[in-house]
């Protein structure tokens, strides 16, 4: 039995998606910024998929700008706005942000931009008074993460992005892992600045898309032909642009229902879980994206077996037949603690204990009951004397 519960790390890519990249492989294969007929199929394509993906966060068509994924919409948000500036500012994150923000906001910071990190609750939560508190004169972007791809903590960005607009500062927000699994709409929220990507909502891998508020100034990172708008210079991908569009969409139709059923899966393995004191949730129990669970391991320090983190769990449900995921990263073979579960209070030793099971469409109520069975029997293999109940 195969089941996968990793679906905030990547998804499954739908048959119409990959129906919508053959056609255009086919069909569509000629380059868009071609004036002739080729080119003409190939630029239909992306346009469609562009009020596609508009469609699912509410956004004008024109706003929406395709990149490579999450990666490269997040960068381009963040140096896009600081390349303006001829002379370093002050930029605000939280500090559970992806790593494709905080590694260029380090870049920044090392050459001289003040940046603000802030706090988060132990759920992973920042407070919108700390960021009223942290803008200053010279703040000119603040980006928090819409939903914690962790911890599945969801922000409250519409209190945040209010503060924003009142202070006349841009925000953005990574919605990598919220977008395609709740409502967003970048108007009535008042959002600057959202990333999105394919591959987390059933589309292909190597798409993404970055909305820009219309009337926005921002500098490109790439220079040369000024395609997408000019926001975004090279050839497009279009068959994994089309694809995206295509997963957009249907992400959009199916939304309402799908997390409904979702939330119903999700709380039916925490209901299942829950005697097992082993296992403490992590995150956000309200505030939480409709398909994720997570949990940190309660393992006491005086137990007599080595040391067991969440990697031990992703390897042992690994072999199976259960993919998840944990948050600590293994480099050189030393255990590196998640950043995110100490920037939520957790101990170095600790936060190498987190686990994460996501769920997805192809998901049913047996997977969910054999996981939890599973995962017990794990537990109490590997704690004899801490038996789950």
């Amino acid at each position: 039995m195969q089941i996968y519960l990793d679906h905030s790390a990547t998804t499954p890519t739908r048959t119409e998606a990959i129906a919508a990249m053959h056609g255009v492989m086919t069909a569509a294969w000629g380059n868009p910024s071609s004036i002739h007929q080729w080119g003409e199929r190939a630029s239909t394509a992306i346009e469609q998929a562009r009020f596609q993906v508009a469609a699912l966060i509410t956004a004008n068509p024109d706003a929406i700008a395709f990149t490579s994924g999450g990666t490269e919409a997040n960068n381009q948000a963040i140096m896009g706005v600081a390349n303006l500036y001829d002379t370093p500012q002050h930029l605000i994150i939280s500090s559970v942000e992806h790593s494709s923000i905080s590694a260029p906001v380090s870049w920044l910071e090392s050459r001289g931009w003040q940046v603000t990190r802030l706090p988060v609750d132990r759920s992973g939560r920042v407070d919108p008074e700390d960021l009223a508190t942290a803008i200053r004169p010279n703040t000119v972007l603040v980006s928090i993460i819409y939903a914690q791809s962790e911890v599945g903590t969801i922000q409250p960005i519409a209190e945040l992005a209010a503060i924003c607009n009142q202070h006349q500062v841009c925000f953005h927000t990574d919605a990598v892992q919220a977008a395609g699994k709740i409502a967003i709409d970048v108007q009535k929220l008042g959002i600057d600045l959202l990333s999105i990507s394919s591959h987390k909502l059933y589309g292909p891998q190597g798409a993404g898309a970055l909305y820009i508020r219309p009337g926005l100034a921002l500098v490109p990172l790439l220079a040369g032909g000024g395609q997408e708008l000019g926001w975004r210079s090279g050839t497009q991908a279009v068959p994994q642009i089309a694809g995206f569009g295509v997963a957009a969409e249907l992400a959009s139709e199916e939304l309402v229902v799908e997390s409904s059923r979702l939330v119903g899966l999700r709380d039916r393995l925490f209901e299942l879980l829950a005697d097992c004191p082993l296992l403490v949730p992590t995150g956000d129990r309200h505030h939480r994206l409709p398909h994720h669970l997570s949990f940190w391991l309660q393992i006491p320090r005086c137990h007599p077996i080595a040391p067991i983190t969440g990697k031990t769990i992703v390897r042992q449900l690994n072999l199976a037949g259960i993919g998840i995921s944990s948050g600590a990263a293994c480099a050189s073979g030393k255990l590196t603690p998640s950043p995110v579960l100490l920037a939520m209070g957790y101990s170095q030793t600790d936060a190498v204990g987190g686990i994460r099971l996501t769920l997805g469409r192809s998901n049913t109520t047996a997977d969910i009951d054999w996981t939890a069975l599973v995962l017990k029997q794990i537990l109490d293999r590997l704690t004899p004397q801490l038996v789950c109940v």
